[in-house]
């Protein structure tokens, strides 16, 4: 458990900085009507799938760290759910880049194509794709059998050792009636409920409930390295494009497909290494990696939603300057009128 908490003070840390930072991109394009587009209003969807990383994701990433004897089917909600926040931010990645393809090649029909409820639409069956697929191991693949199986072997010696202390706490509730046949199914009856809670329990981690099919081979192949695959091949059409038909008009649209590139790069960055090691693990269950490692890469793989509002502060200057404008504004309306009113009344003008 000590060498736990450094991971647990940084995941915090982390978790309240993701939470903070796009909670200013959503405000930053709510308060500035310039930034209402349809680029950014995806930008707005991957920040809230950020902040779903940072408020729920996170806590449940720390509650696995600590590897607690839980539920099969709690276990299975709280490594499901970082799947769902993850594949959420691959498909609005993969949205985001279908959109700056649609506005590079198709400059003149891009607004009767594409809109806004359209667009809404698209989010809505990205996130609904992303349930689908991150609560897949809910609906039965999953490793329930084998999780219930390692926890009656277990638990099986403890039962021949208890079995007298369960004999005396079970039996006389049974016989306080004097019906034996109401006796009898009084007492199976709490037998078979204290079997079924026993074998619902176990340790909670990601091997125990995933299948290797499941996480290697849909997950990892077939919906995070086909979906990059795709995004890589659009933004390949989108520079050749460009650079086969420059143009200074086109300069804006250049720009932002870079910074959407660089996203997608940064996405690879931190969560490839994660989902490689899990892999690993699920292949070669021999294998023995160490823990700071695992920590390390899990670390890792939460940096990408702290790295995304400072990608569209620092490769934007419009969004950039939005920001700062706006981080200054709640600043000065939570903490600078607190100051001032020590000293004289605050009229309009002073602000």
């Amino acid at each position: 458990m000590d060498d736990n908490i450094p991971f647990i003070f940084l995941e915090i840390v982390l978790a309240l900085s993701i939470v903070t930072l796009n909670l200013l991109v959503c405000a930053t394009v709510f308060l500035n009507k310039e930034l209402r587009t349809e680029t950014n209003f995806l930008i707005v969807s991957l920040a809230a799938a950020d902040i779903g990383v940072g408020a729920l994701a996170i806590p449940f990433s720390i509650i696995l760290s600590m590897e607690y004897t839980l539920c099969f089917y709690t276990c299975i909600f709280l490594t499901c759910f970082p799947l769902v926040t993850t594949q959420f931010s691959i498909l609005l990645l993969l949205l985001i880049a279908i959109n700056a393809h649609l506005k590079i090649r198709l400059p003149n029909s891009y607004m009767v194509y594409l809109t806004n409820q359209r667009l809404l639409l698209a989010v809505f069956v990205c996130f609904f794709l992303s349930c689908l697929i991150g609560f897949s191991p809910m609906m039965g693949w999953n490793q329930f059998q084998q999780y219930v199986a390692t926890n009656t072997s277990q638990t099986a010696s403890e039962s021949s050792v208890l079995g007298f202390e369960r004999s005396i706490v079970v039996y006389p509730a049974a016989f306080q009636t004097r019906d034996l046949s109401k006796a009898y199914f009084s007492h199976k009856e709490v037998t078979i409920n204290n079997t079924i809670q026993g074998d619902h329990l176990g340790c909670c981690s990601l091997t125990a409930v995933f299948s290797p099919e499941y996480l290697v081979y849909f997950v990892f192949f077939g919906c995070t390295l086909l979906p990059l695959l795709i995004m890589l091949t659009i933004y390949g059409d989108i520079f050749r494009v460009v650079r086969k038909h420059l143009r200074s008009s086109k300069k804006w649209e250049v720009n932002m497909a870079w910074t959407l590139l660089l996203l997608v790069g940064i996405f690879c960055l931190c969560w490839i290494p994660l989902i490689a090691i899990n892999s690993l693990r699920m292949l070669c269950q021999s294998c023995t990696l160490p823990v700071s490692l695992i920590r390390l890469v899990v670390l890792f793989s939460h940096m990408n939603s702290f790295a995304n509002p400072l990608v569209y502060a620092m490769r934007r200057k419009d969004f950039g300057l939005a920001l700062k404008s706006v981080t200054f504004r709640l600043v000065h309306c939570c903490w600078l009128p607190k100051v001032v009113s020590r000293n004289h009344k605050v009229y309009p003008q002073d602000i």
